[in-house]
């Protein structure tokens, strides 16, 4: 008879581990001790944190850190006792027989764990799986962030549509147009908003051939701009991830056939994603779609041109995380998985275009948790 998994032990803070917050359900800036022991989740928090976390009730049970800091000095009175000491402390008070620790977990700790005795073992994968499935709660929560995502694209969108083309350039309230401005703009609203967004996508021209290139310096006149925003949820934690692609003046048709190409991709995509389709699959009809379109994939001294990155990924807690719409893995999307779907075609001297929508997988088509209009070609 197979043994039940060991208890989850986390060390960190809920800012960088989107496990502590998921485990968590409540802030804390520094990194603490949370664990479960059965179906019970309890945490050490000092004196600073714990009347507050105590009230959240979200943990079973708030244990004071400076009671347990002084347990675990009495156990090992020649050593300064520090988080590996009390968590080895804790394992003995509550007969724990190890721990399952996620594989980001502090190297550090995990081998001072090992020396005093402690079973640590890593998850070798996902810390917490259920986090691919989202509740109507989280899906509700992560449409919030997408509509941060709507407010940032339409505080971009009012400036773009009030600039004006000058020569290479755009100009706007007496000055040239620049990434840096329209970014300032889009972070603005949504802190205003209630979220925080931080390495806003604003890449005109070429340098939205190089998708993760946040963009800098001017923007030009009838060049394509992709805006890619993801913003986090001050409240919950929960990212939105929407990207939209705009361009002010006259489009080519060129540029025209190329974003037409990336939409009919775009709903190819969303036309077979459901429970049970195997996310390669999704990705492959992508890439139909583009080559059937005339658009094929390269690789140049350069690098590559084309469309060269997966179709979606997971998004929750994390901008990044599980199920994925790649080439590279097989994954089956299981019901109440929430993705986002964004195609892309980049090609240095046209530009590049991507569109990008949050989705959760059911049965049948899927459920919209983004909302942006797809109008592009600004005059």
């Amino acid at each position: 008879m197979a043994q039940s998994p060991l208890p989850p032990l986390l060390f960190a803070d809920t800012a960088t581990s989107a496990d502590q917050l998921y485990f968590s359900r409540v802030g804390v800036h520094d990194p603490f001790i949370a664990f479960g022991i059965g179906k019970k989740r309890l945490t050490v928090q000092s004196a600073l944190e714990f009347g507050r976390i105590k009230k959240a009730r979200t943990f079973d049970a708030v244990l004071p850190l400076e009671a347990w800091r002084a347990r675990a000095e009495a156990r090992y009175p020649r050593r300064r006792a520090g988080p590996a000491e009390i968590i080895a402390e804790l394992a003995r008070a509550y007969r724990v027989r190890g721990f399952r620790v996620p594989d980001d977990f502090p190297v550090a700790l995990y081998l001072r764990l090992r020396a005093l005795g402690v079973r640590v073992e890593p998850a070798n994968g996902p810390m917490f799986p259920e986090r691919e499935i989202k509740t109507d709660a989280e899906a509700t929560a992560i449409r919030e962030g997408n509509r941060l995502s709507a407010a940032g694209f339409a505080a971009a969108e009012a400036i773009l549509r009030a600039a004006r083309p000058k020569g290479r350039f755009l100009r706007h309230a007496g000055r040239t147009l620049t990434s840096e401005h329209l970014k300032f703009a889009i972070e603005s609203a949504i802190l205003r908003e209630g979220g925080v967004s931080l390495d806003t996508i604003v890449a005109g021209g070429d340098q939205a051939c190089d998708p993760h290139n946040r963009g800098s310096g001017p923007l030009r006149a009838h060049d394509l701009i992709i805006l890619d925003i993801f913003p986090r949820v001050t409240e919950t934690g929960y990212y939105g991830d929407m990207t939209r692609t705009f361009l002010r003046g006259r489009a080519s048709d060129a540029q025209r056939k190329l974003v037409a190409a990336v939409r009919a991709a775009q709903l190819a995509a969303l036309k077979v994603i459901r429970t049970g389709v195997d996310g390669r699959a999704v990705h492959q009809r992508v890439c139909d779609t583009f080559l059937a379109a005339g658009y094929k994939t390269r690789t140049t001294k350069n690098g590559s041109v084309g469309f060269f990155h997966g179709t979606g990924h997971g998004l929750g807690l994390a901008i990044h995380e599980m199920p994925r719409l790649s080439p590279t893995i097989s994954m089956p999307l299981q019901r109440g998985a929430v993705v986002t779907v964004e195609p892309g075609l980049y090609y240095p001297g046209l530009g590049g275009c991507r569109l990008e929508d949050v989705v959760q997988v059911t049965d049948r088509a899927p459920r919209f948790l983004s909302k942006y209009h797809y109008e592009w070609e600004l005059r």
